[in-house]
């Protein structure tokens, strides 16, 4: 019986993805380096370590030294506003809160910026729990994100269901032992999934109701 559905954050409930990788090619450009999508879609859903080498590895210098991060994260921020929830997430977290399910949050990025946006849109009462990369040593694809979640949520792996839109997400679901649900975003549809139990383009494409049923 699944009593619980536990969500990430980045890319699922607001494409931040296609966002990151449309500043990350800019600033990659003032740097004259390409930044092919290959190598970007291995920081989906993780740290950005594997960027920050490929940037180093291409520029000559460290990105530190470029101050990569700092400018990301502005020119990121600047945009930001105008990202908005993706189609049927608030359905999903009203129909699970009306069959009385936990709801649970797992997101590789920090507290601050998870919890901002909950607020700004209105959602951040539905859910109770959120584990950020301030809760765990390693984040995504190492399933320790939902293993706190789980833990939080007091109920077992085969109880629960989580939605991904990420490579690194999905691995992480399934290797705490939940049913996973890809919902990719443009970004991330690409990606060579496995393992997952049902794919969505939306949220908006079925039911809550429907996805429970379908992978029971």
């Amino acid at each position: 019986m699944i009593k619980a559905i536990i969500f990430d954050f980045d890319g699922l409930i607001v494409d931040s993805e296609s966002l990151w990788y449309e500043v990350c090619k800019e600033i990659f450009q003032e740097f004259n380096v390409h930044l092919p999508f290959e190598e970007y879609s291995k920081v989906i859903g993780t740290t950005d370590d594997f960027i920050n080498q490929y940037f180093e590895t291409q520029a000559g210098i460290s990105a530190l030294e470029a101050k990569l991060e700092e400018k990301q994260h502005k020119l990121f921020m600047e945009r930001a506003i105008s990202l908005s929830l993706r189609e049927g997430v608030t359905s999903y977290l009203e129909e699970a809160k009306k069959q009385q399910l936990k709801i649970g949050l797992a997101s590789s990025s920090g507290r601050d910026w998870v919890e901002s946006c909950l607020k700004r849109y209105q959602i951040y009462d539905y859910f109770h729990t959120i584990k950020t990369k301030e809760n765990v040593t390693r984040v995504k694809p190492d399933p320790s994100l939902y293993v706190k979640a789980l833990e939080a949520l007091e109920v077992q792996p085969n109880e629960a269901v989580a939605f991904e839109d990420s490579l690194n997400g999905s691995l992480a679901a399934i290797g705490a032992g939940i049913r996973c649900v890809i919902v990719p975003n443009p970004v991330t549809a690409h990606l060579p999934f496995e393992n997952y139990h049902l794919r969505l383009t939306s949220m908006q494409e079925k039911s809550l109701s429907y996805v429970l049923n379908e992978i029971k």
